[in-house]
């Protein structure tokens, strides 16, 4: 697992007008190729209308799967320049369709290289992009008496809660970067005065949004 990569935080849509065709960037967050497959089609099918529905993806940690379709436009002047947001942003795990609809003025191969380029940055910013850090998941059991104390000084420090448990003792689970798994264990333990039970669990992905 990554230690942390970036993506898109969602599904998006932005539309720009461009010597009067519509571009409408279509944005989603896929972890296979089979959902970035079905996400093409759901958007073909919704503007089957459409003049092209370009598309490009990029999926896996190493950027191992990546697609580019032009759709009818000329070779490499809409998928490839897609593709290369995707690069150029760094974007893991996200698929982009650009659906045109012709305005009835030709742009030319370097007309549609940039305004595929445009349409797809801008539907990207409108998403917006999420930084995926690996964290693990550490919990605290303690009596309840030291439930203010925690809470507070967990608040003010640089560590975030996932959750609160009232259990017969109250349980902090708590988000820390591995490198730091000793260090806040040796912090708990002394603001507990060695009484809490301090477990590690999972390694989950906490979501930071950029833009």
């Amino acid at each position: 697992m990554l230690p942390h990569y970036l993506t898109v935080k969602g599904r998006g849509e932005h539309e720009i007008v461009i010597e009067k065709s519509r571009f409408i960037a279509h944005i989603a967050r896929v972890e296979s190729e089979e959902a970035a497959q079905a996400f093409i089609q759901e958007i073909k099918k919704k503007h089957k209308d459409a003049t092209h529905n370009c598309s490009a993806y990029m999926i896996g940690e190493q950027n191992q799967i990546q697609k580019a379709l032009d759709d009818g436009e000329p070779s490499g002047t809409a998928g490839v320049p897609i593709l290369e947001v995707l690069k150029k942003k760094d974007l893991k795990d996200t698929a982009v369709v650009v659906t045109r609809y012709f305005g009835g003025i030709k742009l030319g191969a370097g007309g549609l290289i940039r305004a595929y380029s445009k349409a797809t940055s801008e539907g990207i910013n409108t998403t917006g992009v999420v930084n995926r850090k690996l964290m693990r998941v550490i919990s605290t059991n303690v009596d309840y008496t030291w439930l203010g104390k925690l809470e507070n000084e967990l608040r003010s420090s640089i560590y975030q809660i996932k959750e609160i448990q009232y259990l017969e003792q109250v349980n902090l689970l708590v988000y820390v970067e591995e490198a730091q798994k000793q260090a806040y264990t040796n912090w708990m333990t002394e603001l507990t005065n060695g009484q809490g039970r301090i477990t590690e669990g999972e390694m989950i992905y906490l979501e930071q949004a950029l833009v």
